[in-house]
């Protein structure tokens, strides 16, 4: 009797087992898909929904509203709903709320969105299992000062800033590293932002002998520069940072105009992606892709970790993976291990990538 319900008891639990691996991957997505960030929210739904769609997962979607508390409300949603892998987050806030209570839970958050540095920064200190998908905060610092460094090491070049914590960051960074690398700028000032006309600084940039000009600031503030010094018959080359990507601008971009930013994550993707979202009339713009590519890699992670017995955190730290926007691969703290900035020049119309030497 005693062997015979050892044998009953035994084939129960292997039925049981077998019953969870037939059921779906449970990936937990939060997003703000209320409020004032309800745009960007959507994206990422609709991406993830494809993905989840196309890749046999099912989604635990929760509105995290971009708060504290919501972050709180969504982390306990994916522990309560036994998610594998959480992704989405975009806000600093509802993120750092839900990190500690998906750590308890031992799930891992694949971010789409959070750029602050310290998320991944104190991971040691922490232990958040956090990846990060974007780029972090100060990678455009980073990207500037390298590539622009490297560019313009035999050009007369200037550094100017608007004022702001964002300016002075993005300027002072740049100025550090070409100090560093022997070289000095002929000019050096900070600007009156947001003006009509940008002719007096152009003109003190003119008689410094300046003939590029590295701009933290905004790209509508750029443009008025780069219009200004055409209009003054001077062919100053003007570089700056993501800002100059905008939609809608009351002046464009002077030609030749350089910018450090990320592509475009629709110019990454494979044609068999794009091809799913048109059938579904979306658009991949946004965080619809990373949202994607996010879900790919939880279902990636997920199944390694099964067939091998590894944690996904562990799996998540040490494999690259393919996803619709490229290979993805995550350093020690959680963050890409390539800086996704890229330098572009406008040729009138678009920003074209810029091969450097």
């Amino acid at each position: 009797m005693r062997s015979a319900t050892a044998i009953i008891a035994a084939l129960a639990a292997s039925l049981l087992a077998l019953a969870a691996q037939a059921e779906p991957l449970k990936v937990g997505v939060a997003a703000p898909l209320s409020g004032p960030s309800a745009v960007v929210g959507d994206q990422i739904k609709a991406g993830a929904m494809l993905a989840a769609e196309r890749l046999g997962v099912s989604l635990e979607i929760i509105d995290d509203r971009c708060t504290t508390e919501g972050g709180a409300i969504a982390a306990q949603g994916f522990v309560d709903a036994q998610v594998a892998v959480a992704t989405g987050f975009l806000c600093t806030e509802s993120i750092e709320a839900a990190l500690p209570v998906l750590k308890d839970a031992q799930i891992p958050v694949i971010s789409v969105g959070v750029r602050t540095d310290s998320l991944t920064d104190r991971r040691d200190k922490t232990g958040w299992q956090i990846f990060r998908l974007g780029p972090r905060g100060d990678n455009e610092r980073e990207a500037a000062a390298s590539l622009l460094t490297r560019l313009w090491n035999d050009e007369l070049f200037a550094i100017v800033d608007d004022g702001t914590i964002y300016g002075r960051e993005l300027a002072e960074s740049f100025r550090a590293s070409v100090e560093q690398a022997g070289l000095k700028p002929v000019f050096v000032d900070t600007y009156r932002p947001q003006l009509d006309n940008q002719v007096a600084l152009v003109a003190r940039l003119r008689k410094a002998g300046a003939t590029h000009v590295f701009v933290g600031g905004d790209g509508e503030d750029i443009a008025v520069m780069g219009r200004d010094a055409a209009t003054l018959g001077d062919g100053m080359v003007f570089a700056g940072g993501e800002t100059l990507r905008v939609a809608d601008r009351a002046v464009p971009p002077a030609e030749g105009t350089l910018m450090v930013a990320p592509p475009e994550w629709s110019d990454l993707a494979n044609s068999d992606v794009l091809s799913a979202f048109e059938a579904q009339k979306l658009i991949p713009d946004g965080y619809s892709l990373p949202a994607y590519a996010a879900v790919e890699i939880a279902r990636a992670a997920a199944e390694l970790a099964t067939s091998s017995g590894t944690p996904v955190t562990e799996v998540l730290a040490r494999q690259e993976f393919d996803t619709a926007i490229g290979k993805i691969r995550f350093n020690a703290k959680g963050d890409l291990t390539e800086n996704p900035y890229r330098l572009f020049r406008f040729d009138g119309s678009n920003y074209v990538p810029l091969e450097t030497q």
